[in-house]
């Protein structure tokens, strides 16, 4: 892994891998405990004097790798493990060393100052190298996972139906000689859309951003339908830089369109009502519900897009339902804010 590519290692600062080595440091001074040749009567004085070894060195491992996780970061993955893993067997010698002058010189006989040193060592360098191994591979795994992640986004993200973009064509033909600043707009519009979902690679947007490429949306279908649809928005006041997954409405403005305006010869309203209660997002868009003879296939499978996205993103917090109210066809996202990427 290059220099300039995120280290492995993980946030040793954190308090739960802190408890975690804390937990697996005191097991493993059981076990070796429990594999010294020792009387039974000597075990838990034996334990408390190896817990205490044990914790000193994990412990301060943990603390001194907290300080140098910015420079570990910067360098390859080899070099920063093998770096901490040195760093680590010292660490266990100078603890090692500290333990025998404070506390067992004046028990110890014989090669028994270094037999603890040896020992400690080698046991801190064997444990290190299975943990800077499963770190790596869970390093590995994760890279695996999000570049998966953000490549099926990017996918989901960049399917509009091919038929708006020739209805789109068709309209802006259409109004070049009649009215060319509304064709103008148009361009605009659908160039604007085609740019979010194209050259933006971010996976994130704000609602103002979706909402802004939603009124351009609508404004296309607009010049294309004319009077058969009607749009209402229904805008509580909003929390600023409220987080979404890109090109989220358009999408469901798209379905409410396709399969609840378009059969209608008669046409209907497209209504968005969005508010903000209690730490969540709701959003709702509503279209009428034509006849079932007249339903058009399709509806799952973009709804099942954007399921996937959310839960990309948001896991089991976002919901999103489709049900039948007042005679028409609600979707109703909730979408928790402030929310942390």
């Amino acid at each position: 892994m290059s220099a300039s590519k995120k280290s492995f290692l993980p946030d040793f600062c954190s308090a739960h891998l802190l408890l975690g080595i804390v937990l697996s440091a005191e097991l493993l001074a059981v076990v070796l405990t429990l594999a010294a040749d020792r009387p039974l009567s000597e075990f838990l004085e034996t334990l408390a004097l190896r817990s205490m070894l044990v914790q000193w060195i994990a412990v301060s491992g943990t603390v001194l790798l907290c300080a140098l996780k910015t420079p570990l970061a910067r360098l390859p993955s080899i070099r920063a493990a093998l770096l901490a893993w040195l760093l680590l067997g010292g660490l266990s010698a100078a603890m090692a060393e500290a333990a025998w002058r404070l506390l067992l010189r004046h028990a110890g006989a014989g090669d028994a100052h270094q037999r603890l040193l040896v020992e400690t060592t080698g046991i801190t360098l064997v444990v290190a190298a299975l943990l800077l191994r499963y770190l790596y591979v869970q390093g590995q795994w994760r890279a695996q996972m999000r570049a998966e992640s953000e490549a099926r986004m990017q996918a989901l993200q960049s399917r509009i139906r091919p038929h708006f973009l020739f209805n789109s064509m068709n309209t802006i033909a259409s109004l070049t000689q009649s009215d060319p600043d509304r064709a103008e707009q148009t361009v605009l519009d659908l160039a604007d859309l085609f740019r979010a979902n194209l050259v933006d690679s971010a996976t994130v947007s704000t609602l103002e951003r979706e909402l802004e490429l939603a009124r351009g949306y609508l404004r296309i279908e607009q010049q294309r339908l004319g009077e058969r649809l009607q749009v209402e928005w229904d805008l509580d006041a909003l929390p600023d830089h409220v987080k979404l997954p890109k090109l989220l409405l358009q999408p469901l403005l798209e379905n409410a369109i396709y399969h609840g305006i378009e059969p209608s010869a008669q046409g209907g309203t497209v209504r968005i009502v969005i508010r903000y209660r209690r730490r969540r997002v709701n959003i709702a868009i509503h279209n009428p519900l034509p006849e079932r003879s007249s339903t058009r296939d399709g509806n799952q499978v973009a709804l099942e897009n954007v399921r996937q996205r959310l839960a990309s993103l948001f896991g089991d917090v976002a919901v999103l339902r489709a049900t039948e109210v007042d005679g028409g066809y609600q979707l109703r996202l909730v979408i928790p804010h402030p929310w942390r990427s």
